[in-house]
């Protein structure tokens, strides 16, 4: 079991993965946009979800829903640096940005954020794998095919799990000759980014093998997503369900990290599943 070390956390996997909650705090994500996009309100769900047992929070300033437009920098800033700034001092989990902007990752650490979660695995923004070494950041490389505003058009693999292996494994080696040590990394195949149902499922099903291939601890983020809607026939509100299944599936594989909005039902039902795994007294 590989451990992802921060500044001030050492983050191992236990008997279930890791959760990290998502606080959009944007008027357009796909399944929460306009929720918690003013101070008062994202910080009071942020307490929420560390109460519901998240060990994690992502916090995230721009939509990457697909389609969505790019954020001007001045306005991901707004949205995010006085939220990261007053949870510092509050929160007792670690606070990750979910940026591609160097900038953004830069005063969100300065803020007290100790993870960085690009979309691009590092690769949108050239300044980042800096930012990220001069803070000795965590950071989360993710696998992305085309841009937000192209992902979805036409994913296309010859195989999707061997080649989004070597990209992260290439993202991985960059970071490691750039001098950043292993421990604080974690690998993303970015489910739902550039990929159809079959792929995110091929990717799902795969992740013991990118466990043993990328030697990192991998984070999975299916919550509410579209291929869910391939699966079940459901909308984005009726994918709770489904959300569920998943997460539950992909404790049995071992994932180390789970990336998700419902974070007390997922607790609830890895915890009840866990219960009939490895038999405890529950009262």
């Amino acid at each position: 079991m590989h451990s992802w070390i921060l500044r001030r956390h050492n983050l191992t996997r236990g008997r279930l993965p890791l959760l990290m909650g998502i606080l959009n705090v944007t008027p357009d994500s796909f399944s929460d946009g306009g929720r918690f996009d003013d101070v008062s309100r994202a910080v009071e769900q942020a307490r929420l979800l560390q109460e519901h047992g998240a060990n994690i929070l992502d916090i995230g300033g721009e939509s990457t829903r697909p389609g969505a437009e790019p954020v001007p920098l001045e306005e991901e800033l707004r949205r995010t640096i006085p939220v990261i700034r007053q949870l510092a001092t509050e929160l007792s989990i670690p606070i990750s940005i979910d940026t591609t902007k160097s900038e953004v990752a830069r005063q969100a650490l300065d803020a007290g954020a100790e993870i960085v979660n690009d979309i691009s695995g590092l690769t949108f923004d050239p300044r980042m794998l800096d930012v990220c070494r001069e803070y000795d950041a965590g950071i989360c490389l993710m696998h992305i095919q085309g841009t937000p505003q192209t992902m979805q058009l036409n994913p296309n693999y010859h195989n999707v799990v061997q080649e989004v292996t070597e990209f992260l494994q290439l993202q991985v080696d960059r970071c490691l000759m750039a001098g950043i040590a292993p421990e604080r990394m974690c690998a993303d195949p970015g489910i739902g980014f550039g990929k159809t149902a079959e792929h995110n499922l091929e990717l799902l099903r795969a992740v013991p093998a990118l466990q043993h291939s990328l030697q990192r601890p991998v984070l999975i983020g299916h919550s509410r997503k579209r291929f869910l809607a391939k699966i079940l026939g459901r909308p984005v509100e009726e994918r709770l369900a489904g959300t569920l299944g998943v997460s539950i599936a992909l404790a049995a594989s071992g994932v180390d990290v789970l990336r998700i909005h419902d974070v007390q039902p997922v607790r609830d039902a890895l915890c009840a599943w866990l219960a009939l795994q490895d038999p405890v007294d529950v009262g």
